[in-house]
C-alpha cells in the first residue's frame, strides 16, 4: 500500500457550519471551500428550508464566508437555485464545485435534479463576484444514467477535468470527463480500484476529489467518500428525491424529515484515500474519517462525505464535508492534514 500525505487527519473542534436560519434550518450539507476575491475562504453549501423560493423547490446553493476558514458568517440570498420551466434542473441543485475561468470569472458546477424519473445531470453556472450567479444554458455532463457530486480539478489553460459519481449495476462508480473551453466535456476512461469493495464501501462513490502529482510526490491522490448499505432485511423508507409519487415532498420540512429518514435508517458513509501513477488505475490507501456509529457521540458519527479540500498557506490541507450525526442532524465540519 502506497501511503500519502493525506492519510492521516486530524478534526477540527466544532461545526463550521448548521442550519440556523429560514434558509438552511431544515437539511444543510455538500460544502465547497474555495478563496474569494479579498482572499477570505468562501463556502459555498447546500439547503433548504422554508424559505425556499417555490413550492416544489428541493434544495438550492447558498455561501458562507471566513477569514480563518474555521468561523464562518452566513451571506444573505441564494447563489444557485432550481429552474422550475427547465424539468432537469427543476427541483434541486447541489454539491458545487467552483473554479476560476481564464477570464477572471468563476464557474460553478452542479448536480442538477427535476422529478424522480429524470436523471440527474451536470450543470454550471458563470459569476463576477461569486455573489451573484447567472445559470448557463444547457447541460455541461451527462451519461444514459444518473450522475452527480462533481469536483472539477483545473489543468490550466483554460483545461479542467470534472469527476463525477455515476449509476452502476455493483454501485457507484467514478466516472471523469476533459474540458478545453470549461462548457464542452468529453468522457474519458472512467477510473478504476484494484481492490475489491468491502462491506463498508457496498454502495460506491458518492464523490471524488483528485490532487495532481508534484515535485515531492509523483503519484495522484484521489480522497473520496463512500455508502455503506443498510444491514440485510432493514425496510428504507423511500427518499423524497427518488420517490415519483411525491410531487415535490410537499414543504422543505416534510422534505428534510423525509430524506433524513431514509439517511439514518441504517446506511453510513466513510472518507477515503487512494493513490494513483497513471490517474485511471487506483490502490486504496486508508479510511481518513470514521465515525464512532449509530448511538454514538460525534457531528459525523453516521455520516461523512462530499468532501472540498484547499490548501492553506502553511502547505497542509484542510477538509469540509457533510456530516450526520446518530440524531439525524446534518452539518459541515473540517479536518487538517497532520503533515
Amino acid at each position: 500500500m502506497v501511503v500519502s500525505r493525506f492519510d492521516s487527519w486530524t478534526r477540527d473542534l466544532g461545526i463550521r457550519l448548521r442550519g440556523s436560519r429560514p434558509l438552511d434550518r431544515d437539511k444543510l450539507q455538500a460544502p465547497c471551500i474555495t478563496r474569494d476575491p479579498c482572499g477570505r475562504y468562501r463556502l459555498f453549501y447546500t439547503a433548504v428550508g422554508p424559505a425556499k423560493p417555490f413550492s416544489k423547490c428541493q434544495g438550492y446553493i447558498l455561501s458562507a464566508v471566513s477569514e480563518d476558514g474555521l468561523d464562518f458568517h452566513k451571506e444573505e440570498g441564494i447563489r444557485i437555485a432550481p429552474q422550475p420551466e427547465l424539468r432537469h434542473i427543476s427541483r434541486r441543485v447541489l454539491v458545487p464545485s467552483v473554479t476560476r475561468c481564464a477570464d477572471g470569472r468563476w464557474r460553478m458546477y452542479f448536480e442538477a435534479r427535476g422529478p424522480a424519473e429524470e436523471p440527474t445531470v451536470i450543470c454550471s453556472a458563470i459569476s463576477e463576484d461569486m455573489l451573484n450567479w447567472h445559470y448557463e444554458e444547457g447541460i455541461r455532463f451527462q451519461t444514459f444514467g444518473s450522475l452527480g457530486g462533481p469536483r472539477f480539478l483545473p489543468l490550466g489553460d483554460g483545461c479542467g477535468r470534472l469527476y463525477c459519481w455515476t449509476k452502476k449495476e455493483t454501485g457507484n462508480a467514478v466516472v471523469r470527463a476533459i474540458t478545453s473551453d470549461g462548457l464542452n466535456f468529453q468522457i474519458e476512461p472512467s477510473c478504476r480500484f484494484a481492490q475489491e469493495r468491502t462491506e463498508f464501501d457496498s454502495l460506491g462513490v458518492t464523490a471524488a476529489e483528485v490532487i495532481l502529482p508534484t515535485e515531492s510526490d509523483d503519484n495522484y491522490t484521489m480522497v473520496y467518500s463512500e455508502w455503506q448499505n443498510v444491514p440485510p432485511g432493514t425496510k428504507v423508507p423511500v427518499h423524497p428525491c427518488n420517490d415519483t409519487d411525491a410531487d415535490g415532498a410537499g414543504s422543505s420540512e416534510n422534505f428534510a424529515a423525509a430524506s433524513i429518514a431514509s439517511d439514518i435508517a441504517g446506511y453510513r458513509s466513510r472518507i477515503y484515500t487512494a493513490t494513483s501513477r497513471d490517474g485511471l488505475l487506483w490502490n486504496r490507501g486508508t479510511c481518513i474519517i470514521d465515525g464512532a456509529g449509530y448511538g454514538r457521540e460525534g457531528v459525523d458519527a453516521v455520516h461523512a462525505e462530499d468532501m472540498s479540500l484547499i490548501r492553506l498557506d502553511d502547505g497542509r490541507y484542510r477538509m469540509y464535508y457533510a456530516a450526520c450525526d446518530t440524531d439525524g442532524n446534518w452539518c459541515v465540519a473540517s479536518a487538517v492534514t497532520t503533515t
